[in-house]
């Protein structure tokens, strides 16, 4: 026993150590995020740097939102470099929704609206049909409102109805036709639903994820899968049917759409009726 005590680290089973915690301690909230790992809808070059801007916190998730910095340096081009997008930020040049934000890396995401009040310009955060965040520009009539879709609907403290939205409001005594799925319309000014949309066959929608990410199209048929997720089929203007989750699904209108659409107008074309359409164009121009 004492030879062994005296070659202790030949032996090491013999000295049974007391049990160490196993379990890791929180290391705060991650603030760097590298280059390759970004979402690959943002559209960043692999050489210009090696990190990418982490979007904070807040309304959208991190892998289904557009930072401002990236949506006015790579985007919009008002700005080369990072440092004159925090100068713009700081002097309170932007609004997201209606209010002032000068957070660079702040999450703008589907449906949000950016306002520039020194140029004038509004935009709204849609979908084209290759799933990327595209410059729509609208008017100023319609920045004044904005499409949620209904995350949540309960009865919360004290009996007081509410819904939860995808952009994270919480809107008190809605509608009590409101459900689960359905699409409201929010005044940005007041931040009250002046409409509502109800999730039915017949309406029109967009998608918001999936391989069909950006496309609109008709309801056509909800298929209840137990034990499974619900299916939801559609049919675009030209004819064409697909199908995606029932948490993909956003309705926008019931028999038009209630917010003006991208270029393509959420139809997605093969490769060869793009190219056919970009001959076509070609041509047109150079015969002009």
């Amino acid at each position: 026993k004492n030879i062994f005590r005296e070659h202790k680290c030949l032996f090491p089973f013999f000295f049974p150590t007391s049990p160490t915690n196993t379990s890791t301690m929180a290391r705060g909230p991650k603030r760097h995020m590298k280059r390759l790992a970004a979402p690959n809808h943002w559209m960043l070059d692999k050489l210009t740097g090696r990190y990418a801007p982490r979007p904070s916190t807040g309304p959208h998730k991190l892998r289904e939102c557009l930072p401002l910095v990236i949506f006015l340096r790579n985007r919009l081009k008002y700005a080369l470099t990072y440092h004159e997008v925090k100068m713009i930020m700081k002097e309170r040049n932007i609004k997201v929704d209606g209010k002032v934000r000068t957070d660079m890396n702040y999450p703008a995401g589907f449906m949000d609206v950016i306002t520039i009040p020194k140029t004038g310009e509004n935009f709204r955060l849609l979908y084209d049909v290759k799933g990327r965040y595209t410059v729509h520009k609208i008017k100023e009539g319609e920045a004044k409102y904005k499409l949620c879709k209904v995350t949540k609907a309960f009865v919360g403290a004290r009996g007081v109805p509410m819904i939860v939205t995808h952009d994270a409001r919480t809107i008190r005594y809605p509608d009590p036709h409101i459900k689960a799925n359905d699409t409201v319309r929010v005044d940005l000014e007041t931040g009250r639903v002046s409409e509502f949309f109800k999730f039915e066959v017949g309406k029109v929608a967009m998608l918001t994820g999936g391989r069909n990410l950006g496309r609109v199209g008709v309801i056509q048929h909800r298929d209840h899968m137990h034990g499974g997720f619900d299916i939801v089929r559609l049919r675009d203007s030209m004819g064409q049917e697909f199908a995606t989750r029932l948490k993909n699904v956003f309705v926008i209108g019931d028999d038009s759409a209630a917010v003006s659409l991208p270029k393509g107008k959420g139809v997605k074309l093969t490769i060869s009726e793009e190219r056919d359409r970009r001959f076509a164009q070609y041509q047109k121009e150079s015969s002009a």
